[in-house]
């Protein structure tokens, strides 16, 4: 049974009414992964705008009930609030890769881009001393809203960024690898998300592509992504 654990902030925790890119990468690996796979962590719920709070279990009404919602993911959290988290998670949920979607939230609000690399730094190292032989899969800040209106903020992302791909690059050893996965290419704000941040379907299946092709070309894990 191989265990993936979604992490992430609002754009994988998703809202209520939503399928979510965790939806999505379920499909794709039911439909793709030989062998007996699992969705895991300690949390169930999609956020409710209404009540300003992660309380929604309405997924989205065609998902299919049989979906696993488990993941460790919250509006308004990032690196800094998931590197103390991610140790207790692994380690009770036995999780064997972790899908990871995190560092906007940091930079829009609580730590600059060489403070948000050590926070991802951090969480790797708790991660690897819950389970020494977890695999990773980090995602980059996608395009969002605010990049494109606040050139200091562009800025701290850009630089996240190339901080995060040394992270990956200094960090990854044969027995706990570590992936960096690439943006989507073609994820445009304008037409993969509802208001410049947070995906719509399209949106979805584009992040869930993009973990799901970082898994397939450096491991063999399912197959190419292939939206419906």
């Amino acid at each position: 049974m191989l265990r993936f654990m979604p992490v992430g902030d609002s754009m994988t925790i998703g809202s209520a009414g939503e399928h979510t890119w965790r939806y999505r990468m379920w499909q794709h690996l039911r439909e793709t992964y030989g062998g007996p796979f699992a969705l895991v962590g300690p949390r169930e719920t999609l956020y409710d705008k209404a009540a300003d709070e992660p309380t929604s279990y309405e997924y989205a009404a065609d998902c299919d009930p049989s979906f696993p919602r488990a993941h460790l993911a919250g509006w308004g959290e990032g690196w800094l609030h998931m590197a103390p988290l991610i140790g207790e998670a692994v380690r009770s949920y036995r999780a064997d890769v972790l899908l990871v979607s995190l560092g906007l939230i940091d930079l829009g609000f609580y730590t600059n881009a060489e403070q948000t690399a050590q926070n991802a730094r951090a969480f790797v190292a708790a991660a690897r001393a819950a389970n020494a032989k977890v695999r990773m899969v980090v995602l980059p800040v996608i395009p969002n809203v605010r990049a494109e209106s606040d050139a200091e903020f562009a800025v701290q992302v850009s630089r996240f960024n190339e901080l995060l791909a040394k992270a990956v690059a200094d960090l990854d050893e044969p027995r706990s690898p570590l992936l960096l996965a690439s943006p989507p290419p073609s994820y445009d704000i304008n037409l993969d998300t509802y208001d410049g941040t947070h995906p719509n379907g399209s949106g979805e299946h584009k992040i869930a592509e993009a973990f799901a092709d970082a898994m397939y070309q450096a491991w063999g894990v399912g197959e190419p992504y292939a939206a419906d």
